[in-house]
């Protein structure tokens, strides 16, 4: 649940001002943006544009990225987009409950995943498909959840990714945890919890930044903050961009352009650098957008124009890497052409592997309520045998 932080409200009268004086009108999110004060800095090494930009700060932390990792990283977000739009598909065909779409969070999914080593642990909400992509998780395993047929589809331990999420923010509790627990056993891994603008209003969030601050985690927030908690404006979240919300418990934060799959690489090598190195956690704030609905279930075009989608879509993180590899000569139209080909035989693949999916035990529902088992359990078991067993019946006559 989000809510509207009393700061975006109409602010009462001041004690100094006269009777007569007309009240103070209801921000919006034009108003509330200049009154959070000047534009915040965003790190930036890839423009819109597909001009590569220097940084003295996180220049560095790219500096040995070859032409084959460029085209690794841009493999990677179109082949994350062509999965998410085959779910996507395959939700409104009826084959799936519901899907949570990543459309327009590419970069920032795969260039934080990039930046993880293998023995880092992550912990994800619902929607970050491309680190999953990243961790080695067969992305058709993602789906079985959203199919119903099973509660993940995949061992966290063998990949250090935990499984979906749904309770919104909880996540950065268990990922802080287990980044004090880490600290204490002295391994140099660090954690990685994934959330939205939405959730950074939860308390568990708040408690998350309290901990790790005090213990002084080896862990990293990253918050995608894609505008949009549904059908909430971060405006009425925070009066201040989210990663300034990182002073108040003492540790470091910082924008990166959400779209910027180089800036966002750079960036949480960075953060994961200071977490390893043992000087505690950092909050990212990668500054994206949701170019799609909230979820299969959501209709955007209720909140939101389209010109502001329209501007946003005019810094897609897909295309403004490929004018970056083609300005370089980093790849040609023989490299594109064989991604297509692989796009098209991952979709085939996805659709192929949903539809074969067989139905899920019908009595799973009843499994681990109790560690050893209960009365009342018992009962709603039997009367729901009964149930299944009335079809049958029906069937016979």
């Amino acid at each position: 649940m989000t809510v509207e932080s009393t700061a975006a409200r109409t602010p009462r009268r001041s004690a100094g001002s006269k009777a007569g004086t007309t009240g103070t009108k209801r921000t919006t999110r034009t108003t509330a943006k200049k009154d959070a004060g000047t534009e915040p800095q965003l790190v930036q090494l890839l423009t819109p544009e597909g001009k590569r930009v220097k940084n003295a700060e996180y220049d560095k932390y790219v500096a040995g990225v070859t032409p084959e990792e460029l085209r690794g990283l841009y493999r990677d977000m179109v082949l994350t987009r062509r999965f998410d739009a085959e779910a996507t598909s395959l939700q409104r065909q009826g084959e799936l409950g519901l899907w949570a779409s990543l459309l327009g969070q590419e970069a920032a999914q795969i260039g934080s995943g990039r930046a993880l080593r293998d023995d880092d642990y992550v912990f994800p909400t619902y929607r970050e498909h491309g680190v999953a992509w990243c961790r080695g998780v067969d992305p058709t395993n993602l789906l079985g959840m959203f199919r119903g047929v099973n509660n993940g589809g995949w061992d966290p331990n063998g990949n250090n990714f935990q499984l979906y999420t749904i309770v919104i923010g909880s996540q950065t509790l268990h990922a802080t945890g287990y980044a004090m627990g880490i600290a204490k056993d002295g391994a140099d891994s660090a954690v990685i919890a994934y959330f939205g603008d939405g959730a950074s209003s939860q308390g568990d969030v708040a408690e998350s930044f309290t901990f790790s601050a005090v213990y002084n985690a080896p862990v990293v927030f990253f918050c995608q903050n894609n505008q949009w908690a549904i059908s909430e404006p971060t405006e009425k979240q925070s009066r201040v961009p989210i990663y300034q919300r990182a002073q108040g418990f003492g540790f470091p934060g910082v924008r990166v352009d959400g779209n910027d799959v180089l800036g966002c690489l750079a960036v949480t090598r960075w953060a994961l650098e200071r977490a390893r190195s043992g000087e505690g956690p950092t909050l990212v704030e990668a500054f994206t957008y949701r170019m799609g609905a909230h979820t299969t279930s959501d209709d955007p075009t209720r909140y939101r124009g389209d010109e502001e989608r329209q501007a946003w879509e005019a810094k897609d993180p897909i295309l403004r890497l490929r004018r970056y590899l083609e300005v370089s000569n980093h790849a040609d139209e023989g490299f594109f052409a064989e991604l297509e080909a692989e796009s098209e035989a991952l979709g085939k693949r996805v659709r192929e592997a949903v539809r074969a999916m067989p139905d899920p035990d019908h009595f799973a529902i009843f499994e681990n309520v109790y560690a050893d088992g209960h009365a009342l359990v018992d009962e709603e078991r039997a009367q729901f045998a009964a149930y299944q067993a009335s079809f049958a019946d029906e069937g016979g006559n």
